[in-house]
Order: structure tokens, then C-alpha cells, then sequence
């Protein structure tokens, strides 16, 4: 025992540990003579930037004058956790550029989500802004091309002289000039359904035109929406043919091909509008993408078509039958038979305007599944 202070511990050298410092903090020495809590290092120009003499402690440095976080006043209302917030730069969330966004109010385009009600709202909505146009323009390129092909068909027909022949002799044998007449039917036939195609390629551009200005809130005129069908006709036409056949090809390989190829390409004349690219391969592709939308919408708009034909069509025959086997034999008769395809070419109005607007309400359904679109884009795309 003695009263001598214990000897004083060796400082440590660079690179070795310090007695008194916690494991594993190798040269640490100690704090710098002078220094102790409360107080600043000491420097030539004083205290050091983020000093806190009220803390005694480094800390950040102070935020410049009038800064706040977050800004004053708060995040404004709707703007969301992210984007919008006018302190940071960007577009709001769920905000499109003007004739690019997405409306649940859309009066043509359905939003994903609404559901069959909403297809039907859209559909009857079409009608009822544009049915004064609408109407005008299906009775001149639908219904009276129709009517006129009906009128010519049956006048030419030679069945009524072949059954009066084939009853004058007990021999069975053709009729005179069979092959001929036949061929002159049937070229007649084609012929006419080429022309009247045309003519109704003309009145689908123009319903569309006026369907998608009206619903973006545009003026529609009848003059105008002709215009614009004259104008797009010969495209139209051309892609129609070319479906037709395809489902006339498929309708010869057991009728269900056909069926299939009917459903598939029902969208190439909306898309040939629109896009003007590729309506044959778009309108598979849509198909495809949403089989059971597709198919339900389309399926519908099929079923008011063929109520609305078959119907007329059963009167027509029903009628011109009565006047005899030959109703142009006279006058008479002739002008009974015109009367009664008029009155049941004008009774399948309904099923051409379903046709019409169906497909059309049903084409930018889908587009509004890819993106968001509204009418004055669409409308804007139909140039």
C-alpha cells in the first residue's frame, strides 16, 4: 500500500487501440483539450455552421427564412399522397391531356365497369340525340337501296314464266333460254348487291360521323354527315367486301366458321373509321383480347338484326305472293307489289339503325379497355 498516485497510462500511438475507448474504435484518443458539453469548438471564425448553443450539440443546419414543410396550407384537396402537389411539379393523379382523357360521364364511350347497362345507356343515348339525322340517312342508303334492288329482282324474276312452261307439257325438260336467264338473274343480282353495298358503305361513314360529333358535343348536319360518307365510302366498301367473303368462305365450311368469322370481324368497319390501319387484324385482336364482352355485345346487336329482317321479309313474301305468281303482269298488281316492299323495307329501319349504332358503341367500349379515350378524340380520329 502506498499513497502515490498510480502512474499515468500511456497515450496510444496512431493505430492502436485506446485503453479507454470502447471495443473495436481503434485510434480513438479522446476528446480535444478544451473541449467540453456546452461548449463550440473553437476555430478562427467561431462557432462552426449547425452548431446548437440552446442543445449543446451538432445538429442540422438551420432551414432558410420562410421555409415550411409541408407547404402552408396543406397538400391541396384531391391532389393525392404523390403527385399534383403544386410545391412539386406534375400533373394531378388521374389527369389526361384536354380530348385524351377518360370520362365516366362519356355520353358514347363506356367505361370499363359499367357493364351491360351502361352499353345500353350509351346505345339509346346515340339514338335519341341523332335520330333526325340518324333516320334520313338509313331511309336513303339502307332502306330505299334495298327496296329498289327488291322491286328489280322481282320484276325480272323468270321463275313465274319456267312454272307456266313447265306445266303447258307433260314432258319434264328446261325451260327455254334456262341457262341464260339464269345467268342474267344472278348477274343482276351480284351486280345490284355491289351497287347497293356502296351506296350503304356511304350511309355507315355518315351515321358514325354523326353519332361521334354529337357526342362530343359538336354540330352534325345531314348535309355534312353525307359529305363525309361520299368521302369515306370507297374505303368502307372495299374492307366490307372483302369480310363478306371471308364469311361466305366460312359459311361453306360448315356454317360455323362462318358464324365465327361474322363475330370476329364484326369490328373492321369501326376500325377502318377510326384507325385506318390493319381493321381485318385489329378487329381479331379485340375479339380475342375481351372474348366475352365482345361476343355478349355483338351477339346482341345480331339478334336485333335478324328479328328486325326476318319479320319484314316474311310480310314481303307474304304479300307480293298473294298478287299472284307474276305481279307485274299488270298494273295493278305491279303497283301492290311496290307498295309492299316499300312498307317492309321501312319496317327494317329499326334493325339497320341497331346494326349502326350497336357495333359502333360496342367498337369504342373496347377501344376504352386499351386506353382512355373520350368523343372529342374519337371524334378528332374520324377527321
Amino acid at each position: 500500500m502506498t499513497d502515490q498516485p498510480p502512474p499515468p497510462t500511456p497515450s496510444s500511438g496512431p493505430g492502436e487501440p485506446d485503453p479507454s475507448s470502447p471495443a473495436g474504435s481503434p485510434g480513438h484518443a479522446g476528446p480535444p483539450p478544451g473541449w467540453g458539453p456546452g461548449t463550440p469548438p473553437a476555430g478562427p471564425a467561431g462557432p462552426q455552421p449547425g452548431w446548437d448553443p440552446a442543445q449543446g450539440a451538432w445538429g442540422a443546419a438551420p432551414p432558410p427564412q420562410g421555409w415550411a414543410f409541408p407547404p402552408t396550407g396543406g397538400y391541396p384537396p384531391g391532389s393525392g399522397p404523390y403527385g399534383g402537389q403544386p410545391w412539386y411539379p406534375g400533373p394531378p393523379v388521374g389527369w389526361y391531356p384536354p380530348g385524351y382523357g377518360s370520362d365516366p360521364n362519356d355520353a358514347l364511350v363506356t367505361p370499363p365497369g359499367a357493364g351491360i347497362g351502361g352499353w345500353f345507356n350509351r346505345c339509346g343515348g346515340a339514338l335519341r340525340r341523332g335520330w333526325r339525322q340518324l333516320v334520313p340517312i338509313m331511309l336513303l342508303t339502307q332502306v330505299l337501296p334495298a327496296a329498289v334492288l327488291s322491286v328489280v329482282s322481282l320484276g325480272l324474276d323468270p321463275s313465274a314464266k319456267w312454272s307456266a312452261q313447265a306445266g303447258s307439257t307433260s314432258t319434264p325438260a328446261l325451260p327455254d333460254n334456262f341457262v341464260a336467264e339464269l345467268l342474267s338473274l344472278l348477274v343482276l343480282l351480284l351486280g345490284g348487291s355491289l351497287v347497293v353495298g356502296l351506296v350503304q358503305a356511304v350511309g355507315w361513314a355518315a351515321g358514325t360521323w354523326v353519332i361521334t360529333q354529337q357526342a362530343a358535343g359538336q354540330p352534325a348536319s345531314l348535309e355534312s354527315a353525307l359529305r363525309y360518307g361520299l368521302r369515306r365510302a370507297l374505303g368502307l366498301w372495299a374492307w366490307t367486301l372483302l369480310v363478306s367473303l371471308l364469311i361466305g368462305v366460312g359459311v361453306c365450311f360448315c356454317v360455323l366458321p362462318g358464324i365465327y368469322l361474322a363475330f370476329a370481324l364484326s369490328m373492321a368497319g369501326p376500325v377502318y373509321l377510326f384507325e385506318r390501319h390493319n381493321p381485318i387484324g385489329r378487329s381479331f385482336r379485340m375479339f380475342h383480347d375481351r372474348l366475352g364482352l365482345l361476343l355478349g355485345r355483338v351477339a346482341l346487336v345480331a339478334v336485333a338484326v335478324i328479328v328486325g329482317t326476318l319479320i319484314p321479309g316474311a310480310l314481303e313474301g307474304i304479300g307480293t305472293g298473294a298478287l299472284g305468281t307474276d305481279p307485274f303482269s299488270s298494273a295493278g298488281t305491279a303497283a301492290g307489289a311496290v307498295v309492299v316492299i316499300a312498307i317492309t323495307a321501312v319496317l327494317a329501319l329499326p334493325a339497320h339503325l341497331a346494326q349502326m349504332v350497336g357495333l359502333l358503341v360496342t367498337y369504342v367500349e373496347q377501344r376504352a379497355h386499351e386506353a382512355p379515350v373520350n368523343s372529342a378524340g374519337l371524334a378528332a380520329e374520324l377527321g
